[in-house]
């Protein structure tokens, strides 16, 4: 029975896991790079963003970014 606990924390991409705590761990190192270069380079456009990253939604990567931006300037 804990086994079933476990699976339902490790499924990483499909659950809103977001809304918890760190959005950062939920994505890898090469996402966080290219969400930073994609921003450098247009801006907000979450959308043209997430299309570059198989399997994010253009509101994981606002609310990442949102989250990121907001925990450094303070």
């Amino acid at each position: 029975m804990a086994s079933s606990d476990e699976s339902s924390f490790s499924s990483g991409g499909a659950s809103p896991s977001p809304l918890g705590g760190g959005p950062a761990a939920d994505f890898s190192e090469d996402e966080e790079d290219l969400i930073a270069r994609m921003y450098t380079l247009i801006g907000q456009r979450w959308t043209l963003i997430a299309g570059r990253i198989p399997g994010r939604t253009a509101e994981e990567i606002e609310k990442y970014w949102t989250a990121k931006s907001s925990s450094s300037s303070d």
